[in-house]
């Protein structure tokens, strides 16, 4: 097994292999913040805009007297002052800020050294920014019983001095739980942590890692408190990304299964954490885990522990894994779990390099140092072979451990033709070091000295800039934090389906923020991997589907909440059918990548109507799979016979999305059996809406659905017919009343598997 994170020492050499750009995506809620961005205020109304003009004039021009000529221009003269005119960018940069109307900001846009106008938007602090981003903000509706939900977290213990995970102003511990603490000489709980066990059964723990449920490696700290953490202000990683750290249910209670080590997570022990878990009387379970390999449903320990966690009537969240963009590397995908994909938000880190000559280049990094805009010799590893240990420029130029010479690079910034953990520049005692590669760019790391990641373009022109300059010299920016507007959209190593056990189950079922996550962090490892880094850090931004798994939990979380009766189906279908659309315009790989769409928590509390599924539902659909008792036993551990009576086909289970695939190039017909729950309005009346592109034909009976009561159950049949070529297709289905749109996907492709 191997936690599902994004981390330098174990990025996949597939992704470095791709080189198709990475398509991004404006998400509906972008779209429509702009719409009303747009259409806010009549034309003749004042709003506060921002006049970028670039850099400041040559010679002695008064930049203020200029702004104030250029608002005459288009204000009558009689308004132009101090109430109109805010400010005068003139030290720095050229522009100003004034109260304008959209007339005379559109005659300013159409002005000769204009390069733009925008309004002027509040903005926050940033934050982990993921629940703010996703429109889930500190004050949304919280249920009373919120301190009674109890997240089970298998991960790698966790940091219990952590300010996330302070149990000021909780109450008793839930009488339900059923749990006990591991105290130890380090270790005890409280009310936020009320349980924690380890698992290791061969024995053998490294010096490394604790007897204990303390987290040595970092993972599970960040992890728990992503889904459950309390609110900490002013958290942040050296600065960067400041702002108020929170989990999803920050007054949930956290019970912790330490299951990974130094050296992996062991099927035993994720079985024994999922035994005991659920005996212990969790709501919801949280597993950022995964094989290196798909298996099938009953040789896989997790997909097995996650059934009897359906069984007990507790949902189980997985990472969908970090092999991506690669189709089918999806490796939890059981129909009875939540599989969640990772995605970008709202901002990004950006790295500037400035070179002696006073050209800049942004790249990609984590860069918490601050070289104070100091220039220092630089140097192609090209230029430094380790000769003495047998290395050539060829070698050196990568700059692997032990290839460069450290005479010629200490003191020195060294530039790379490969994008690693930055190991063989700080061990050779450079001041820092420019990578250049054309590796997907869509999350960052931290390192162990001064980094910047450049794309193949900007290295090209750093690089010729070093090899063509008698003196070359560079200095590396401390880490910038930008708004993003794209997001989001999948990132590049978030694992893709489509399932590769069953093909006509979508797989992912939805995103979720994954990307540059900075939540609380173990105190017990240095920042990086790297020797000699002796950082220590209490919160810290990482990337993986281990990221955004936490994400979905706390959102399972939240949801289960305010219907602490559902099943795990109900809280994934509620999850499932108010996700945000997602476009396959910026995600080539469509659903494949994202499932049903980015979570919306706020909206998934109030679904309306829920694909309701119990294990008799999922033994049939396996069953119909062509499962043998013998095979069924190893995932229910039941005597159920199949029959013809018993065999469901795989349309047939309640799931919120509908999937079909054939050969290459053919025509298919399915028809597909759904039964939906009535949890919205006791008397409603829904009607269908369904969105169908060329090549597919969906039709419903019947196409309306009208309910007398809460709890009340009706069915309807879709049938689906696609022309498939070599390709997908994909439209939705959507149950709209007014108040509520449930919608669902339907995919239909071309598989190539038999």
């Amino acid at each position: 097994m191997a936690l599902s994170t994004a981390k330098s020492s174990s990025k996949n050499s597939t992704m470095a292999a791709q080189t198709s750009p990475l398509v991004r995506l404006s998400l509906i809620i972008f779209t429509l913040s702009m719409f009303i961005w747009c259409s806010h205020g009549s034309s003749d109304k004042r709003q506060v805009y921002i006049v970028y003009m670039g850099n400041l004039p040559k010679g002695k021009v008064s930049t203020t007297s200029l702004h104030t000529s250029m608002l005459h221009e288009v204000l009558p003269s009689s308004t132009v002052g101090s109430e109109v005119l805010l400010y005068s960018y003139h030290r720095s940069f050229n522009g100003f800020a004034a109260k304008l109307t959209k007339d005379e900001a559109a005659k300013l846009r159409e002005k000769d050294g204009v390069v733009s106008v925008f309004r002027s938007q509040k903005k926050q602090l940033h934050t982990t920014r993921s629940w703010d981003f996703m429109g889930f903000n500190k004050k949304v509706k919280r249920s009373i019983i919120e301190s009674d939900i109890i997240v089970g977290m298998l991960d790698t213990g966790i940091w219990p001095e952590s300010q996330s995970f302070n149990d000021t102003g909780l109450g008793p511990i839930p009488k339900k739980w059923k749990g006990t603490c591991q105290s130890s000489a380090n270790f005890t709980c409280n009310r936020k942590i009320i349980g924690a066990k380890y698992y290791r059964a061969n024995g053998d723990i490294s010096p490394y890692d604790y007897k204990s449920p303390r987290d040595s490696e970092g993972h599970g700290t960040h992890t728990s408190s992503t889904a459950a953490g309390g609110l900490v202000s002013k958290a942040s990683l050296y600065g960067i990304a400041k702002g108020t750290a929170r989990g999803g249910v920050p007054s949930a209670r956290i019970a912790v299964y330490k299951i990974c080590w130094s050296d992996g997570c062991y099927d035993e022990d994720i079985l024994a954490a999922f035994d005991d878990a659920i005996a212990d009387g969790v709501d919801i379970i949280s597993l950022s885990v995964g094989s290196f390999f798909s298996s099938e449903y009953f040789d896989d320990t997790i997909a097995i522990g996650a059934f009897h966690s359906m069984k007990n009537g507790v949902l189980t969240s997985n990472s969908a894994g970090n092999s991506g963009p690669i189709l089918s590397s999806i490796t939890n995908f059981s129909p009875w779990s939540l599989s969640v994909a990772a995605s970008t938000i709202d901002r990004k880190f950006i790295t500037k390099v400035k070179l002696g000559n006073g050209k800049i280049y942004e790249g990609t990094s984590i860069n918490t140092f601050d070289l104070k805009g100091k220039m220092y010799p630089f140097i192609a590893g090209a230029a430094a072979p380790n000769t003495s240990q047998g290395y050539t420029s060829e070698d050196s130029r990568f700059c692997g451990p032990g290839t460069l010479n450290e005479t010629l690079v200490k003191g020195k910034i060294v530039f790379c033709d490969y994008d690693s953990d930055g190991t063989g520049p700080a061990e050779a005692g450079a001041i820092g070091a420019v990578f250049q590669s054309g590796v997907y760019k869509d999350y960052v790391f931290p390192y162990s000295l001064p980094l910047s990641n450049l794309n193949l373009d900007d290295g090209r022109n750093v690089l010729n800039y070093v090899n063509t300059t008698e003196n070359p010299t560079a200095t590396i920016f401390k880490t910038n934090v930008e708004d993003d507007q794209f997001a989001p959209f999948v990132v590049s190593f978030s694992s893709r389906g489509p399932n590769p056990a069953t093909p006509d189950i979508l797989k992912p079922d939805v995103t979720a923020p994954g990307v540059d996550i900075l939540a609380a962090w173990s105190e017990a490892v240095p920042l990086t991997e790297t020797k000699d880094d002796t950082r220590i850090v209490p919160y810290n931004i990482i990337s993986g589907t281990s990221m955004s798994c936490p994400h979905a939990t706390g959102a399972a979380a939240y949801v289960k909440s305010f219907h602490p009766t559902w099943s795990p189906a109900a809280i994934k279908s509620a999850l499932m059918t108010t996700a945000f659309p997602m476009s396959s315009n910026n995600n080539l790989e469509a659903e494949f990548a994202y499932g049903a769409g980015h979570i919306n928590p706020a909206q998934a509390a109030q679904p309306g109507l829920v694909y309701d599924a119990g294990e008799i539902d999922y033994v049939k659909f396996l069953c119909g799979q062509g499962y043998t008792p013998k095979q069924l036993k190893l995932i229910t551990e039941s005597n159920f016979t199949c029959s013809e009576e018993t065999n469901g086909a795989v349309w047939d289970l309640n799931y919120p999305s509908f999937t079909l695939s054939t050969s290459p190039g053919n025509s298919i017909t399915r028809v597909f059996h759904r039964t939906v729950t009535n949890v919205g309005s006791p008397v409603s009346t829904y009607k269908v809406v369904v969105n169908a592109p060329p090549g597919l034909i969906i039709q419903v009976q019947p196409s309306v659905l009208s309910f007398k009561s809460l709890g009340q159950k009706l069915t309807f049949i879709v049938t689906v017919g696609a022309e498939i070529g070599n390709s997908m297709i994909s439209g939705s289905l959507i149950w709209d009343d007014g108040v509520h749109q449930v919608r669902s996907p339907i995919v239909a492709y071309a598989s190539l598997v038999e």
